[in-house]
């Protein structure tokens, strides 16, 4: 399941960092690197898992590897929350009317 996907990548408080890093605009992995303190390999890693769930795209130039949000990717966790946005109105506006039936 792709959401499944989406929340695994965002589950980490390092790749959830990184993504809104990207927001501000493409980098590369050095350049990324080094506003974390972690390993090369790692921010590589975290980097993978994003591109993996759809998150950010890859720009490769020479040796050189680019990356940048792919804001496509969040269009399958945004309609998971548009449906339960949905689905809360009506369940509070319920509980409401029950309420209202328990008062004295």
């Amino acid at each position: 399941m792709i959401q499944a996907d989406i929340f695994r990548a965002l589950a980490d408080p390092t790749r959830r960092a990184v993504f809104e890093r990207l927001a501000s605009g493409e980098m590369s992995v050095s350049a990324l690197k080094a506003r974390f303190a972690v390993s090369q390999p790692a921010i590589s890693q975290h980097l993978a898992m994003l591109k993996a769930a759809g998150l950010v795209a890859e720009r490769r130039e020479g040796r050189f590897s680019y990356y940048r949000v792919a804001p496509e990717g969040l269009a399958p966790l945004v309609d998971w929350v548009d449906r339960y946005r949905a689905f809360w109105p009506e369940r509070i506006d319920r509980l409401k009317d029950v309420l209202k039936g328990l008062e004295p």
